[in-house]
């Protein structure tokens, strides 16, 4: 009995210590795991990272593409396209103006009346959607929205017409330009290279309405209208939304690509498309060239894919689906986790804000959308960090943009510096930006982190100069202001000149 005591005991510790050293292995692997996703985290930090001095470098490739852009046409990533707009407006606008904004499967009519001193007395706005089938050629396109125009139009009213067509157009006239190319899923075959104002207008003369293009823009130079109706120091425009984009105020003679080019107020609206700006000074991860491999737009729009609305939430994910793969610490959640663009920006952004102390929107989000059924609170802080990074680069890369427009217009404070004779530099101008978009408007740790790069490339001192002003629904408004400084009437009124620049 007693060498039977004894074998039992001996048993028990024997299957004791196997437990023991099964439990042990496990944590141990455990604990590499969650060293391997540390270690993937810091990976991307680092790889992410935006110190002041290469936001500085970010400012000052920008710079040169701007000037090569200007010099010649496919001298830049930056097509730097000529609007032909050369007056904006300035406040003194009345009367009653229309406007379109095509931007998508969706457009819009808008009515506005005006009266002086900036002032807005009356807005109307309806929004139509295009109907699947009408989508085959631009005469049926034109034709559809020529028909919501004229159940719109107010009888016996001046007839001036704004058209923000947000697409890539090369602009002939501030009311005339062809369509480069479609964007944004949206196609209607036998458009590209032609007209597209003169494809409204000729639908508009078809449906017996008496309107003709005004101006054609796109929502950004939309915007920057918008701007300066309100406030005259405005010089250009930036928007980050879905996409992004900026235009701005440039000297004639600075336009070498257009020599001899006259205009009234020597100096016109730049179309930068700075969505396709590149330079071997921003922050590329291995993350960014697999999203780049999954777009059909391909080795194009470098700068767009780290800072728009479309890209950031597919970013984070393809950090995620590497800690899956190489961690475990989502547990079975790799499958789900290799869908592309399944976190969408707008839950990166609530995962980001989140600031309950368990994250329970973390948790939330993770379990509906992302099928990751139970996550530890320490991976959940795993989560809104990567959500942080993505965020902290993409708003402070669009700082860096922001700069960039400044410096080549001599308003960043470098101008004038300091020179061996001891004279003080020049005090910098007052600049106001104008804004739009969603990231910036409705994501406020991306304007926190955008507002505080400006600090730290410009200075406070200089950085106190420039407003960012948020400028709601430039892409329509703008458009009808625009409408009006260009009308023949308003010609007339300013003997040819329309509003200020």
């Amino acid at each position: 009995m007693g060498r039977a005591g004894f074998g039992v005991a001996a048993g028990c510790a024997a299957a004791t210590c196997a437990i023991a050293a099964v439990l042990v292995a496990r944590r141990a692997a455990a604990r590499a795991r969650w060293r391997r996703a540390v270690a993937l985290l810091r990976e991307f930090e680092e790889g992410c990272a935006t110190p002041p001095a290469r936001l500085r470098q970010v400012v000052d490739a920008m710079v040169v593409e701007m000037h090569a852009g200007l010099a010649s046409d496919g001298g830049s990533k930056l097509k730097m396209l000529l609007t032909f707009v050369d007056a904006l407006p300035n406040g003194d606008e009345e009367g009653v103006y229309y406007a379109i904004d095509l931007g998508g499967t969706d457009f819009r009519v808008l009515r506005i009346e005006v009266g002086a001193g900036s002032v807005i007395l009356n807005q109307k706005v309806e929004s139509q959607a295009i109907p699947e089938e009408l989508m085959g050629t631009s005469e049926d396109l034109f034709n559809f929205v020529a028909l919501t125009l004229k159940n719109f139009v107010e009888k016996d009213e001046q007839k001036a017409l704004g058209f923000t067509f947000s697409f890539p157009v090369r602009q002939n006239s501030v009311s005339s330009g062809s369509l480069i190319r479609w964007t944004k899923g949206f196609s209607v075959g036998d458009t590209v290279g032609k007209d597209v104002a003169q494809c409204l207008d000729e639908a508009l003369a078809r449906c017996g309405l008496d309107i003709r293009v005004t101006a054609l823009v796109n929502d950004t130079v939309g915007t920057l209208a918008l701007g300066h109706y309100y406030d005259e120091d405005t010089v250009a425009a930036v928007i980050i939304g879905a996409g992004t984009n900026a235009c701005y105020v440039e000297r004639t003679d600075a336009i070498i690509k257009c020599q001899g080019l006259l205009t009234n107020s020597g100096g016109m609206v730049v179309n930068m498309e700075w969505g396709n700006f590149w330079s071997s000074h921003l922050p590329r991860t291995t993350y960014d060239i697999s999203l780049d491999d999954e777009t059909q737009n391909r080795n194009d729009q470098g700068f767009e894919k780290m800072i728009s609305g479309m890209y950031l939430g597919e970013i984070a994910r393809l950090v995620l689906h590497r800690m899956a793969q190489e961690s475990d610490v989502f547990g079975d959640a790799a499958d789900s986790l290799s869908t592309p663009f399944i976190l969408s920006t707008p839950f990166l952004a609530a995962m980001r804000e989140d600031d309950s102390p368990d994250l329970s929107e973390v948790q939330r989000i993770l379990q509906e959308h992302l099928k990751i059924p139970s996550a530890p609170l320490k991976t959940r802080r795993l989560v809104v960090k990567i959500c942080d990074i993505v965020t902290r680069r993409a708003a402070r890369l669009a700082a860096a943009g922001i700069v960039g427009i400044l410096k080549k217009l001599g308003r960043d404070g470098s101008a004038g510096a300091a020179s061996s004779s001891g004279r003080t530099r020049d005090q910098p101008k007052r600049t106001v930006v104008a804004i739009e978009g969603s990231l910036y408007q409705g994501y406020p740790v991306f304007k926190e982190y955008l507002d505080e790069a400006l600090v730290e490339i410009l200075g406070e001192e200089v950085a106190r100069t420039l407003t960012l002003r948020v400028t709601e629904d430039g892409s329509g408004t703008g458009a009808a202001l625009l409408a009006a400084v260009n009308s023949s009437n308003r010609q007339q009124q300013q003997g040819g000149g329309g509003g200020s620049i």
